[in-house]
């Protein structure tokens, strides 16, 4: 049996396990099964809260983050996952720090800590500097330093790929912008992004040969120069409710394009996001809510 709290920011919703008290051998083949939402527990995918390494331990980690998406396949980073993961470190006793210092693929990561009747109910994340450089990100684009307003064709021939009749409907911009913030993502702005049918695009996008480590892909609706509304396909998981990570990467493409100021609210499907890319540091910093759902036991061996 593996004991398991469901927590979610926003509707990234994950399945945690505290890998101090269990060893889990294969959390690949884990996560596809505990994610199913018919046949699991559900979720966009699962998290492990460890010990952290001895290089994390070195610069003040308190636990490690590992993320499984419901495919599967490792990623780096999830900005709501890291929220709840300081939550549930400090809730179930396995650190006291505030400020926190969370282990990801990303890096060591400082989180700030909100307080209600004794539980955190919300987290600041320091998520860092973005990636701006293609081949870092990574994007297999040459010649410029930054994918930022980059024209979608002939780089990424979503006409071809996906048919016209949406790209009128939604009002696309003909242009694109990728940024990584540990993991790669893309930036599509759009008139309308309700039109946007993401579960065929999505998926096409995410898997072009244009992103070799795949991409999380967003589409936004700029409604001022201080708020804004975007959907997620993330890769791995497919439509979520909210994508951390890929909100900070959308601040920093509102920033690069014009479109926004360094401080923005961005509209969730799942709820909302306050970000801010700081001019002093370069990093971005989100805040937004952690929650916990329930707790139980999953049986490993289910089929």
């Amino acid at each position: 049996m593996i004991n398991f709290v469901k927590m979610h920011g926003i509707g990234n919703d994950y399945i945690y396990v505290d890998a101090f008290q269990q060893q889990i051998k294969d959390p690949e083949k884990l996560a596809v099964k505990i994610s199913d939402r018919h046949f699991g527990v559900g979720g966009d995918g699962l998290i492990l809260i460890g010990p952290p390494t001895a290089e994390g331990q070195s610069k003040g980690a308190a636990v490690r983050m590992r993320m499984f998406n419901a495919d599967g396949s490792e990623s780096e980073m999830c900005g709501n996952g890291v929220r709840c993961v300081a939550k549930y470190a400090y809730d179930h006793q396995l650190s006291s720090s505030n400020p926190m210092r969370v282990e990801t693929g990303r890096g060591v990561l400082t989180l700030d800590l909100w307080m209600q009747h004794g539980k955190v109910n919300q987290v600041t994340v320091n998520m860092g500097q973005p990636i701006l450089k293609p081949l870092d990100i990574p994007v297999m684009i040459t010649g410029v330093e930054q994918v930022v307003d980059y024209p979608i064709e002939p780089a990424l021939p979503l006409e071809a790929l996906t048919g016209r009749d949406w790209i009128k409907l939604c009002g696309l911009d003909d242009k694109m912008t990728c940024v990584s913030m540990g993991n790669p993502h893309v930036v599509f702005y759009c008139k309308n992004v309700a039109k946007v049918p993401l579960e065929m695009v999505g998926p096409i996008i995410e898997k072009h040969t244009l992103f070799p480590r795949r991409v999380n892909v967003h589409f936004v609706q700029v409604h001022n120069p201080g708020e804004l509304t975007m959907r997620t396909w993330e890769r791995g998981s497919g439509i979520t409710l909210a994508c951390g990570t890929g909100a900070g990467a959308v601040c920093v493409a509102g920033v690069l394009t014009n479109r926004t100021q360094r401080i923005v609210l961005a509209n969730l499907p799942g709820g909302r996001l306050a970000l801010k890319w700081s001019q002093p540091d370069n990093s971005v910093h989100m805040t937004g809510p952690a929650v916990e759902v329930f707790s139980g036991q999953f049986r490993e061996d289910i089929d």
